[in-house]
């Protein structure tokens, strides 16, 4: 199908790719580990009642991560096309759809908090910190989606460094109001939870401003004033559709599971919670590693399947998925031999510390299955293959994860280990299923 680079170059792009959006995730991952211990201080409650919110929020974020996959695939196929005016055009109409979108969504949570906290499991101690905490943050949704939408165009353009910039810059200054508004420091109020929620916010509105900026330079491949009007082309308008709209189903099944995984675990007490929500902190700084990897895979295979070089949309994703194994056994090792450090770090309460060390030594293990199904997903959602990724989740997250969690935690009475051994069940039959979905090579057919 052509010349294939030297290995040692095709190494380079997927670095060169890929480390801006690794260092990005990371650097995400450790401002909420960040966000949380500084919550923790205030006690177990504190952590139980924020990461109660966790998968409502989620919920309400469905619709926009799940266009926020088809933008960046389509970007990224229109890349390889060369065809800059399509891109923008796709764009233009998502930055519109999401402003009236999040309004909407936004005051729905708001207005119905109460309710939707109580339904996912509150505790006396927990409910009404969790209740103003959510309101808050679906208040200024809005902010944060415009950012998310607008650096997901930039990623399918390859430039992954200016959402990088954008998400540090943001989530610095929410590091920053954290410290200021959780304790009240230098004269400002001490807001406890509420602190923590606007702090978010303030994070959000730096990152939407920067996001907006980085679409407005003339030389760069979305530039939202190259092309006039708020509706894209006939095809690309089908395309979006299709693979957003599998990309949604896969986002609310991903919810569902997670949501009732979540319900699970909180019924065992608010100890309990708090040890699994830092533990879940600690997860998701191990997915970092794949997610970076995983945003490269979509970059680079939408743009290689765009100029008609499946060959080299195969390698990209093999050579990205290798990475992802090395960032693996890095982590692993870190994890295994600190884990109860790690710990110490949200609390010294003895009982979450004990169950930290089991936690620790699963997530060590589990982490190798995790981090590389999270860049094979990357590689299929790249080609658009979201159907596929779609009815994994289904099978895997909505069913299998919280099966098999409620079934070892209550009549096989493991409590909060038996939750974590499901979420392994989990990431291994993902893994299994991405694996031989890659190995096929179909999706390198799809059409966007």
């Amino acid at each position: 199908m052509g010349d294939v680079p030297s290995e040692g170059r095709i190494i380079r792009d997927v670095l060169n790719v890929a480390w801006p959006s690794v260092l990005e995730s990371f650097f995400v991952g450790l401002a909420g580990m960040v966000d949380s211990i500084m919550v923790g201080s205030l006690g177990a409650y504190a952590i139980a009642a924020v990461g109660l919110t966790t998968q409502p929020k989620f919920i309400g974020l469905a619709l926009f991560l799940s266009l926020n996959v088809a933008v960046s695939a389509i970007v990224a196929r229109r890349k390889g096309e060369n065809d800059r005016e399509s891109a923008n055009r796709v764009v233009r109409m998502l930055l519109l759809g999401t402003v009236l979108l999040s309004l909407v969504i936004g005051a729905v949570f708001v207005a119905f908090a109460d309710p939707i906290v109580r339904m996912v499991g509150s505790q006396p101690d927990t409910h009404q910190h969790a209740v103003d905490y959510l309101r808050i943050i679906m208040g200024g949704q809005v902010f944060s989606t415009v950012s998310l939408v607008l650096n997901a165009a930039q990623r399918g353009a390859g430039n992954t460094r200016i959402a990088m910039v954008t998400n540090l810059i943001s989530n610095a200054v929410n590091v920053l109001f954290n410290y200021l508004l959780i304790g009240g420091k230098f004269g400002f109020p001490a807001l406890g939870v509420r602190g923590a929620a606007l702090a978010t916010v303030i994070g959000t509105v730096c990152a939407c401003v920067l996001s907006i900026c980085s679409v407005l330079h003339r030389d760069g491949f979305i530039y939202l004033r190259a092309v006039k009007g708020w509706l894209a082309d006939r095809m690309s308008v089908r395309s979006l559709f299709s693979v957003g709209s599998s990309a949604f189903i896969e986002q609310i099944c991903l919810r569902v599971g997670f949501l009732l995984f979540s319900m699970t675990v909180a019924n065992l007490g608010t100890t309990e919670f708090a040890s699994h929500q830092i533990g879940m902190n600690m997860m998701h700084m191990s997915f970092t590693f794949g997610d970076g990897l995983s945003v490269a895979s979509v970059t680079l295979i939408g743009q290689s399947l765009g100029r008609k070089r499946p060959d080299m949309a195969k390698i990209y994703g093999s050579v990205a998925q290798k990475i992802g194994l090395i960032c693996a056994f890095v982590v692993a090792a870190v994890y295994f031999v600190f884990g109860k450090g790690f710990f110490q770090l949200f609390t010294d309460e003895p009982v979450i510390l004990d169950y930290g060390v089991v936690i620790m030594r699963i997530l060590s293990i589990m982490l190798f299955f995790q981090i590389e199904q999270v860049v094979q997903f990357g590689c299929l959602r790249g080609a658009g293959d979201t159907r596929f990724t779609a009815m994994v989740s289904l099978i895997s997250v909505t069913c299998i994860r919280p099966g098999i969690s409620w079934l070892l935690c209550y009549p096989l009475s493991l409590g909060l280990i038996g939750a974590w051994l499901g979420t392994f069940c989990d990431q291994l039959v993902r893994f299994a299923m991405s694996f031989v979905r890659f190995k096929k090579g179909r999706w390198t057919q799809l059409k966007l």
